[in-house]
């Protein structure tokens, strides 16, 4: 497994949620996607972070970006591109829990 964070900076917050509302359903639909979430900061709500799990880095970057999906992820946030500050892949350590 790999994680994704992309950590956006944005103005009009509507616009965004709405983009990825539809965006999702490619997610969903991706058998290489395991999980995802968007959180905003509570400090400053401009800033959000994308954090999406991946089955490898290989099932990202060739089979979801060479599928139909990505185009159809792609399309409703495209106008947010720019407001990208960060995206990269990370591997998970052994240190981690998750509480119910």
């Amino acid at each position: 497994m790999i994680v994704e964070y992309i950590r956006y900076e944005i103005a009009e917050e509507a616009p965004f949620l709405e983009g990825y509302e539809r965006a999702r359903r490619a997610l969903d639909a991706s058998p290489h996607c395991l999980a995802y979430e968007l959180a905003r900061c509570t400090e400053a709500a401009s800033s959000f972070v994308l954090r999406i799990e991946w089955d490898s880095a290989e099932g990202h970057l060739q089979g979801f970006r060479g599928s139909p999906l990505f185009r159809s992820f792609l399309e409703p946030i495209r106008a947010f591109v720019p407001c990208i500050r960060e995206m990269r892949h990370y591997a998970v350590t052994p240190i981690a829990a998750r509480k119910a």
